[in-house]
């Protein structure tokens, strides 16, 4: 498990990586990752349980 000095170390690495003005839009396309691979893990359930039935 990281602890609060690794987690602002790896948030100071990564602004100075990419710069303030990035870190939205890579927040933004992860958001939009993490959405699709539920959308699609929700989709497998459901085919599932309809082969069940």
């Amino acid at each position: 498990m990281l602890g609060t000095t690794e987690i602002i170390v790896i948030v100071l690495v990564v602004l100075l990586l990419f710069g303030g003005k990035k870190i939205p839009e890579l927040m933004r396309g992860l958001g939009r990752g993490v959405r699709e691979f539920k959308d699609a893990s929700r989709g497998v359930n459901e085919d599932e349980q309809k082969k069940q039935d």
